[in-house]
């Protein structure tokens, strides 16, 4: 059996096999008879998509379980690019010796961050593009010191040689820091405060220069400019901030479904919210919906849905953070969580909100956020793959080119014949719709049978599966053999069920691990040759 059937998913098996017709090069002779499929595919190829996963009990369970949403501390800890300007100018004027000490001053800088109060961050990596201006014609050498910053215990500081200028022209020297890798102090000179640098500059003249006269309009200027800064630790208070959004879940097979019935069984949707970070927090889930392909939206409603949760800050630090979680559980006693998963929609749009510190600043400022901590909103639900179908539609179009090549051969009649080894307990009834460029229906054409559910047929003892075989005929009229030049689309609509044998009344019925649907299909077309 495994090099003579085509084993794929039954939802979709049909629609991708009919693909053939678009990919065959036509020959037309007298009887023609040519397979278009003869292979092997498993289901076993979707196990491993993250939709559908092998289940107990030797079935298959649909897994709707995502993150929707993964926050880190990039998402909440954004330093702004901040330019810092120190300025000196000599208090009276006066002749100063070679190596005189000028100016040694700390100045402190706010780094504009509303309602983010930080004491202290790490920098995973960034720059700081420093300017030095000497208005003096000697050399003036330069030393800037970044208190509070340091590096495996060594402050931040770089010396400069800066060439003689005048004020109308100083001499200038530039450098490009990288700051990577250094812990910054945020709490200024008295280590009170939050969200301030401080830099410190010393000039003094050149020791092996000239003397030389300070007047007060002398300008000692250093510019730098923080830029990219960002970072992997961060301490303090990190505000009331409210990240909020809508996100939207594909299943994108489910694109095909048009019309009909599937009935689940009892299914649990739970959302959870993970807090990774040592900050509280409250989440809101606002908005579950889902939309089909008819363009029918069907919302959750449920008492939670909008109701806030509580997370705790998470503990421990670095790769030893435990994260906190909450979790809400909708299910068919509280909430119409079938109906939302039944509309058979390919989109699922989930709205929430995240806040940080909703009660303020409890701790203090003495909240930490790490590198590896996430906030995550989490989207748990695990069904088996148990359904009841009923007239449950799929439908998919396809470019086809049936033209004939020679205007000496023509048509006389022609058909597809479809040859389904069916493992699914569904039955399936298949049209095919040929159609014009501009999507003109020329002939709707079923299948002379029907493909018959497993649930008829007999266990197979090599593979434990219960299997039917079918075989149908789909005969093209000759109105359609008459307008083959004109069929430019092919529309595929597959109809399925899931009867019981005994009464024929659709059922719940499992999908057996392993399940397939195996097809061989040929064209058979009579042709006419004219002189």
């Amino acid at each position: 059996m495994k090099n003579k059937y085509v084993h794929i998913s039954f939802l979709s098996l049909l629609l991708v096999a009919f693909t053939a017709c678009r990919k065959e090069n036509t020959s037309w002779k007298n009887d023609w008879i040519a397979p278009i499929i003869n292979d092997t595919l498993s289901l076993g190829n979707f196990y491993n998509d993250s939709t559908l996963i092998a289940g107990t009990n030797g079935t298959i369970d649909l897994d709707f379980s995502r993150t929707i949403l993964d926050l880190g501390i990039s998402d909440i800890v954004k330093i702004p690019d901040t330019s810092i300007v120190q300025l000196f100018n000599p208090a009276f004027g006066f002749t100063v010796p070679p190596g005189f000490d000028i100016f040694n001053n700390v100045e402190q800088h706010t780094l504009i961050m509303p309602g983010i109060e930080l004491k202290k961050i790490r920098v995973f990596s960034g720059k700081i593009m420093l300017k030095v201006y000497n208005p003096l014609n000697t050399i003036a050498l330069y030393k800037v010191i970044l208190p509070g910053v340091v590096k495996n215990g060594v402050v931040f500081e770089q010396s400069y040689s800066v060439p003689a200028g005048s004020e109308a022209n100083p001499g200038i020297s530039t450098a490009i820091l990288d700051v990577s890798g250094y812990e910054m102090d945020l709490r200024g000179i008295n280590a009170t405060n939050y969200n301030i640098i401080q830099s410190q500059l010393t000039v003094k003249t050149d020791p092996l220069g000239p003397s030389v006269a300070l007047i007060t309009s002398n300008e000692f200027k250093v510019e730098a400019s923080i830029q990219n800064l960002k970072v992997d630790y961060a301490l303090g208070y990190f505000g009331n901030q409210i990240l909020s959004d809508t996100s939207t879940l594909t299943v994108p097979y489910l694109d095909n479904i048009t019309a009909g019935f599937l009935d689940l069984p009892s299914v649990n949707l739970q959302v959870e919210i993970e807090n990774g970070m040592k900050v509280p927090i409250k989440g809101i889930i606002s908005l579950i919906e889902n939309t089909n392909a008819n363009n029918q939206t069907v919302s959750l409603t449920a008492s939670s849905l909008g109701q806030p949760i509580l997370i705790s800050p998470a503990i421990g630090s670095w790769n030893t953070l435990q994260p906190s979680t909450n979790e809400i559980a909708f299910n068919a006693s509280n909430s119409n969580v079938e109906q939302v998963l039944e509309n058979l929609g390919s989109a699922y749009n989930f709205g929430y909100s995240i806040q940080l510190n909703p009660l303020g600043n409890v701790n203090g400022g003495w909240d930490e956020v790490f590198s590896t901590s996430r906030i995550k909103v989490k989207l748990k639900a695990q069904i088996p793959l148990q359904m009841m179908a009923d007239g449950l539609t799929l439908q998919d179009t396809f470019d086809v080119n049936l033209k004939q090549t020679s205007p000496n051969i023509s048509v006389v009649s022609g058909k597809l014949i479809l040859e389904a080894m069916n493992a699914f307990p569904m039955q399936c009834e298949v049209k095919l719709s040929f159609l014009t460029d501009q999507g003109f229906t020329l002939e709707e054409v079923f299948g002379t049978a029907l493909i018959q559910s497993a649930n008829y047929g007999a266990i197979d003892p090599v593979d434990g599966l219960r299997k039917k075989l079918s075989i149908l005929e789909f005969v093209f009229p000759e109105s359609l053999i008459n307008s083959l030049d004109l069929i430019k689309k092919l529309k595929v609509e597959v109809q399925l069920n899931t009867p019981d044998p005994i009464n024929g009344l659709n059922q719940t019925v499992a999908i057996p691990y392993g399940a397939f649907i195996g097809v061989k299909i040929k064209t058979a077309f009579q042709t006419k040759l004219s002189y």
